[in-house]
């Protein structure tokens, strides 16, 4: 976050920069209001470079083995652009290699999620997802597994067919 504040004062001390030689190469010709203009015009290029290149930057750098299943564009009245079109702010990527099976119930798979987040940090979570019955629960704390390989105390979240998510997760075995 740090440096890009820093790029982004850079950009626009760079566009004044450039504005002011353009002003000396025309003789002095052009209005003085064009300098912190051009400034601005930079940094707030700058920024949006930015916030548009984060998510392309960033699953480039993903382990080999992740996915992403879920992405969630962000639109905001204090960035007119991004209706025009939206920037992506967060996905969930999926692991492949936790994908985990129980022999003694084949339709359950287990596997970690890990959320990014723009300015949000790493975040990771296991989930248990029943393919048979198109839903899926997050393993948190209070979930027990009987003799009998089945879940008891799980918030089941029943999710259609099509969900990304479990499509993934139940797809990728």
């Amino acid at each position: 976050m740090f440096l890009e504040l820093v790029a982004t004062f850079i950009a626009g001390i760079a566009a004044a920069g450039l504005m002011m030689l353009i002003n000396r190469l025309t003789g002095r010709r052009l209005p003085k209001w064009l300098i912190p203009v051009a400034a601005g015009g930079a940094m707030l290029a700058a920024t949006i470079s930015s916030e548009y290149g984060w998510y392309d930057r960033t699953i480039a750098t993903l382990p080999e083995g992740f996915s992403v299943v879920q992405t969630v564009e962000s639109k905001a009245l204090y960035r007119p652009w991004t209706y025009v079109k939206p920037y992506t702010e967060r996905f969930v990527a999926l692991d492949a290699a936790s994908i985990r099976t129980n022999q003694n119930l084949p339709d359950m798979r287990m596997a970690d999620l890990f959320f990014y987040g723009r300015w949000a940090p790493l975040n990771q979570m296991t989930v248990m997802a029943d393919c048979l019955k198109n839903r899926r629960a997050p393993l948190v704390d209070g979930i027990a597994f009987d003799d009998a390989g089945n879940v008891t105390g799980a918030d089941w979240l029943s999710v259609p067919s099509d969900d990304p998510l479990l499509e993934s997760i139940c797809g990728a075995s």
